[in-house]
């Protein structure tokens, strides 16, 4: 399990403290059926800290731990987060037109960890991710992004319509890349503060979140294979705006 490749803390003790301390983590997994002021306190903190929880069954815990983990595991993140008001006046900051990804739903560690390789390339700024429903940034996804995510701002959030609605009133233009639509990539203006959102694998980018882009767009197609790898697709998106940006100059 690549949750396993990643450094924790277990035990309802240290847990709680580091929580308490302001550690950083990804996740927590919680043991179902779980019970006490101990884990009432923690439940409130974690909830009240925006950290990610799982309630998992006790054989799941046993695998990923040998010793008491008392119902209790949590993983630590491996980079530094931002809020999203950091991210967008960080991106403002240095550059007139910054680029974000938008990532609804991308569950796979190796396609995100090449989104942000991509996103990099492109001279992007930041990556928003939800803080539930998408692949962990762990040891692997680091390494498939060669490292990008070291270097970009990445933004986890509880609700990633309310971060989406914040980037638009932050005069951002936000651009869905979706196959359901007939309006092509080439046909939107990209050279201007923009969110390019992806969708899942499978299911594609959520009704409310194509509900908020300014833009829907496909990438043409004249295989008969009808869908591009997600990260596939991002690199497309990203380099479309590079190249408009070139054009414009």
């Amino acid at each position: 399990m690549e949750e396993n490749k990643q450094q924790y803390l277990f035990g309802m003790h240290p847990v709680l403290e580091a929580v308490r301390s302001g550690k950083k983590f990804d996740k927590v997994l919680l043991k179902q059926g779980l019970e006490g002021p101990q884990f009432r306190e923690l439940l409130d903190l974690l909830n009240e800290k925006q950290i990610s929880y799982q309630f998992v069954p006790i054989e799941r815990l046993n695998r990923a731990v040998r010793g008491s983990h008392q119902g209790v595991i949590a993983y630590i993140s491996q980079i530094e987060y931002v809020s999203i008001e950091e991210l967008v006046n960080n991106a403002l900051a240095t550059s007139d037109a910054p680029v974000f990804v938008i990532l609804d739903g991308v569950s796979d560690v190796r396609n995100l960890g090449a989104i942000a390789r991509s996103l990099e390339c492109a001279g992007g700024k930041g990556i928003i991710v939800p803080a539930k429903g998408g692949a962990a940034i762990n040891a692997e996804a680091i390494k498939a992004s060669a490292g990008a995510l070291m270097r970009l701002d990445t933004c986890k959030v509880p609700n990633l319509r309310l971060a989406a609605y914040y980037l638009k009133q932050s005069g951002f233009k936000l651009i869905a890349a979706t196959e359901k639509v007939d309006r092509l990539l080439y046909e939107t203006d990209m050279t201007g503060p923009c969110a390019i959102i992806m969708g899942s694998e499978g299911k594609g980018i959520s009704s409310s979140m194509l509900e908020l882009a300014d833009e829907k767009v496909a990438i043409p197609m004249s295989g008969q294979i009808s869908s591009l790898n997600v990260s596939v697709a991002t690199a497309v998106m990203l380099y479309e705006a590079v190249r408009q940006r070139i054009s414009k100059k």
